[in-house]
C-alpha cells in the first residue's frame, strides 16, 4: 500500500513557487495544442449562426434567460428539463473518475480551465519578463523605469485576457453581435456588465495570483483524486530504483568504473523548476501533482544530453515501479481493465439513455382528471354526463393552438368550458400549463375507456389521454 499525502514532496521556496521555468518536449507542446483547440472553441462557439427563426437566438450556443432555453445547435433544453443537468454533471463526474483510472490527474494538467487560463498567463509572463532565472533576479533587483514599465506591460496584458475570457463569457447569452456591440458602447443590461466584470476579476486573481494555490487548497478534485487513487493508472513518476544515488555524470562514471552503485538522476532540480506546482516528484506520489508531464520533458531532455535512456520520469503504473523494485518483469500497462471497462459502459449508459428521452420527449403534454363527486350526472333526455378536468402544458416557446376532439365506444358530445377561442380551439401561451374544464355527454352504451385527443391544426400533430366515462 502507498500513502500519498503533499508532504512527501519537497517544494521551491514560496518567493519560487509561481515562477516555473519554460521547458519544451512533446507534453507541452500537447498542452500547447490543448490550449489553443479549448480557448478557440471557447471564444468561437458564439459566433457560429444558426438561424431558429425571427426573435429567437440566432447563436449556435445560447443560455436564453428570458426565455428559460439552452441551446445547443439543433438541441433546445428548457427549464423544466434540469434532469438534464444533471445527467451532464453525473456524466462530468464519471469522466473525471475514468481519466483518473486511465492517468490520474491528467484533466487538471492538460484541460481544466485553470490550468489553460494560468499557461497563458504564464506565457505573457515570460514574454514581458523573461524566463525563470530573469524573473527571480528582477524580484530582488530594485524598482526601475523599466521595470516599472514591465510590470506594468504585464498587469495590462493580464487585464486584457480576463477582459476577453468575461466578454466571451457574456456572448454565450444572446446574439454575440448584438451584445458585443451593446458592450462596446455602453448599451448593454448592467447584468450583463455584472457577470463580464466578476469573470474577468476571477481569472486575473486566479490565473495571475493564486494559480498553484489554487489547485493544491481551493479545488476539491485532488482530495478526492487521492481517495479513489488507482496503483495501475499512468502516473507521473521517478524510478528512484535507476536514478539513485544521484550524482554528478563524471562522479558516476567514476563510480561505475569502481564496482559501486551509480544512478542516473544527476540532481539538477531541472524537474523542480519547470513544475508549475512547485513539487519535486522525486520525493514520492504527491497528490499536489497534476500529471501534466513537464518534468517529463525536462528530464528527458538532460537524458537526451547526456546519451542516457529518456524515461527516469514518466507517466508510469505504481505496479510497475513495485514490480521493479522487486526485480521483477513489470507487465505491460493495462488500459482497457474491470474498472475502466465499467466506467466506459456507464459513460455510454448515460449517453444513450440522455438520447433515448430527447427522441421520446413531447413539447405538448396533457393529463385528466375525471370528476369524483358526483362521477355522473343523468340528463333528463336519458343521456349522461361525465366531468372532466385536463390540464394541458405546452413546453414551447411558442403560442401554441389545439383541435379538442374525444373518442369513444358511441357518440359523445363534447363541451369545453372556457379556455377556447373563437375557432373552437384551445390557446396555450408559451411555457404556460392551462386547466381546461370538458364534459362529455352520451348515451349509456357508450360507458367504457374514452380518449382526448389534442390536434395541433398547424403541424397535423396530436397529444393523447386516456380516461373512462361512466354511465
Amino acid at each position: 500500500m502507498v500513502a500519498l499525502d503533499v508532504s512527501h514532496s519537497r517544494r521551491r521556496r514560496v518567493s519560487d513557487a509561481a515562477v516555473p521555468q519554460s521547458v519544451k518536449g512533446r507534453f507541452r507542446r500537447l498542452k500547447t495544442r490543448i490550449a489553443v483547440a479549448g480557448s478557440a472553441v471557447f471564444f468561437l462557439l458564439p459566433w457560429i449562426p444558426w438561424n431558429r427563426g425571427e426573435g429567437r437566438p440566432y447563436g449556435a450556443v445560447t443560455f436564453d434567460l428570458a426565455a428559460g432555453r439552452f441551446h445547443l445547435f439543433g438541441l433546445e433544453l428548457r427549464t423544466q428539463e434540469l434532469y438534464f443537468l444533471t445527467g451532464f454533471l453525473l456524466f462530468a463526474a464519471l469522466g473525471l473518475i475514468l481519466a483518473n483510472a486511465i492517468a490520474g490527474r491528467v484533466w487538471c494538467g492538460f484541460a481544466c480551465p485553470h490550468t489553460v487560463w494560468s499557461d497563458a498567463f504564464l506565457f505573457i509572463e515570460r514574454l514581458v519578463e523573461g524566463d525563470r532565472r530573469e524573473r527571480l533576479k528582477k524580484r530582488e533587483a530594485r524598482l526601475s523605469g523599466r521595470r516599472i514599465a514591465e510590470i506594468a506591460t504585464k498587469h495590462a496584458l493580464w487585464i486584457a485576457l480576463s477582459a476577453a475570457v468575461g466578454i466571451g463569457t457574456v456572448l454565450y447569452f444572446g446574439d454575440a453581435r448584438v451584445l458585443l456591440a451593446d458592450l462596446v458602447g455602453g448599451r448593454a443590461d448592467p447584468i450583463a456588465y455584472g457577470l463580464a466584470a466578476s469573470v474577468a476579476v476571477t481569472v486575473y486573481a486566479l490565473g495571475g495570483f493564486f494559480r498553484e494555490t489554487m489547485c493544491k487548497f481551493m479545488c476539491p478534485w485532488p482530495r478526492l483524486q487521492g481517495a479513489i487513487w488507482d496503483p495501475e493508472a499512468l502516473s507521473v513518476t521517478y524510478r528512484d530504483m535507476r536514478g539513485e544515488p544521484r550524482t554528478s555524470p563524471k562522479k558516476a562514471v567514476e563510480l561505475r568504473a569502481a564496482g559501486k552503485p551509480a544512478g542516473d538522476c544527476v540532481d539538477c532540480d531541472l524537474c523542480v523548476a519547470v513544475c508549475p506546482m512547485g513539487i519535486d516528484i522525486r520525493q514520492g506520489p504527491s497528490i499536489a501533482c497534476i500529471n501534466c508531464g513537464l518534468c517529463v520533458d525536462a528530464c528527458d531532455g538532460v537524458m537526451g544530453k547526456l546519451s542516457r535512456a529518456r524515461g527516469l520520469i514518466d507517466f508510469v503504473a505504481w505496479t510497475e515501479i513495485e514490480a521493479l523494485r522487486r526485480g521483477e518483469k513489470p507487465l505491460a500497462p493495462r488500459i482497457v481493465r474491470p474498472k475502466t471497462a465499467a466506467l466506459a459502459a456507464a459513460l455510454f449508459g448515460l449517453v444513450f439513455a440522455a438520447g433515448l428521452t430527447l427522441e421520446l420527449r413531447v413539447e405538448t403534454a396533457m393529463s385528466v382528471q375525471h370528476d369524483r363527486n358526483p362521477l355522473s350526472v343523468r340528463l333528463s333526455d336519458g343521456r349522461v354526463r361525465n366531468g372532466y378536468t385536463l390540464r394541458v402544458s405546452n413546453k414551447t416557446d411558442q403560442e401554441r393552438r389545439l383541435k379538442l376532439e374525444v373518442l369513444a365506444a358511441a357518440p359523445v358530445e363534447v363541451a369545453v368550458i372556457g379556455g377556447e377561442t373563437a375557432a373552437g380551439e384551445i390557446l396555450l401561451p408559451p411555457d404556460a400549463d392551462r386547466e381546461i374544464r370538458v364534459t362529455v355527454a352520451a348515451r349509456p352504451e357508450a360507458a367504457g375507456p374514452l380518449t382526448f385527443v389534442g390536434v395541433d391544426p398547424a403541424t397535423g400533430q396530436d397529444v393523447r389521454i386516456s380516461d373512462t366515462f361512466i354511465r
